[in-house]
This record gives structure tokens, C-alpha cells and sequence, in this order.
């Protein structure tokens, strides 16, 4: 089957031969054909309706929070979703041309690969705090898969000479090869560590 040219991601990738093999997270990654990642925030107002979104541009959003921590959507990327989407686009052709695989089919696999499935809660119980191991759904772990990739090309890129599209394809790649040097990688491991510490 050839895909309608029209609805090429970037008039570039073909979404159609993207697959996701991790069983938990298919029914709440998306892979909509769509030629511009952008929803226009129609999901915002809908419970759970970000599993409708196109993976590419819950990453996109991700790279738009550039703030401090407590302050997610300011600071020098906040909401300027033309430039992340910018970003993106050029991470990926980085990617195909250093795989010469699908670049979305990488994300996907790095975003299998750096999802936690344990995380912590407190618990307080008569006076006192406990923190307990509790496991993620599915659409959190992909919001802290993306939280991670972001978050470790921007410590890459900050006061280097890398530019932000070569630090995050290459936590992409490092992320899909379940690599210990990627920092998303790094970031879960620690946090199932702290988890399993607290059954």
C-alpha cells in the first residue's frame, strides 16, 4: 500500500510502518498520519485525550518547556512550538541520516526504553510519612519517557557547542539503544531504583 502523499510527517516520514511493540503502551501512544504535528490544544479540555495525540508532537511540546521547574511554560522556549517544532523536524533528518532507519520508529523505541514502570508516593499514616512503590499507568509513562529525552538534551546543549537538534538526536539514539551514557535512560533507572527501595 503506497501512503497518500499527503500525509507524510513533515512531508518527509511515513508513519504507517512505525510499530510499537511494548503491549501497555499501544492503545496510548499515537501514530496519526498527519503531515504538521499540531492539534491547536483541542485534546487540552478532554480527560485523557492526549493519547490522541500524535507522539512527534507531545515531543514538540515537551521541548517547549524551557523554563526553570517551577515555571514550565516560560522562559526562552515558552510557547514558541514553530521553533521546537523546527527542532524536531531537523533531529529527526540528524537521525535518519545517521540510522538510515525511520527516525520515528527510533522515538518510539527510546520512548519503550526510557518509560519507568515503577515510580513513588507518599503516604501518610498516622503522623507519619511513608513513601511507597506504586506502578505508573501507561500515559504517565510516556509523559515521563519525553520528560526525560527533553530534559537530557537540554543539559547536553546548555553552555555547549552542540546545538539542541544534534543533543537530541543524540538521546534518541543513545535512548533507543538502551544506552547507560543516555541521560533519559539514567533518570529511569534511578527513579525504579528509589521505587524498589520502597516496596
Amino acid at each position: 500500500m503506497v501512503p497518500d502523499p499527503n500525509l507524510l510527517l513533515f512531508g518527509k516520514w511515513d508513519l504507517s510502518g512505525v510499530s510499537v511493540e511494548d503491549v501497555s503502551l499501544k492503545k496510548v501512544l499515537s501514530l496519526k498520519p498527519t503531515l504538521a504535528p499540531t492539534s491547536m490544544g483541542r485534546h487540552e479540555h478532554r480527560k485523557f485525550a492526549k493519547a490522541d495525540v500524535n507522539v512527534v508532537e507531545r515531543l514538540i511540546n515537551g521541548l517547549m518547556h524551557f523554563g526553570k521547574k517551577h515555571a514550565k511554560n516560560r522562559g526562552r522556549m515558552g510557547g514558541k512550538k514553530h521553533r521546537a517544532a523546527n527542532i524536531v523536524k531537523t533531529a529527526l533528518e540528524i537521525i535518519h541520516l545517521r540510522t538510515g532507519e525511520s527516525p520515528v520508529q527510533y522515538l518510539v523505541r527510546a520512548i519503550e526504553e526510557a518509560a519507568p514502570n515503577e515510580d513513588t508516593t507518599r503516604i501518610a499514616y498516622g503522623g507519619v510519612v511513608y513513601h511507597v512503590s506504586v506502578d505508573i499507568s501507561p500515559l504517565r509513562r510516556i509523559d515521563l519517557a519525553l520528560r526525560f529525552i527533553c530534559g537530557g538534551a537540554r543539559e547536553s546543549s546548555f553552555s555547549s557547542m552542540k546545538t539542541i537538534e544534534e543533543t537530541l538526536a543524540d538521546e534518541i539514539i543513545l535512548a533507543a539503544n538502551d544506552d547507560p551514557n543516555s541521560y533519559a535512560i539514567k533518570k529511569k533507572n534511578e527513579q525504579e531504583r528509589i521505587a524498589m527501595s520502597s516496596r
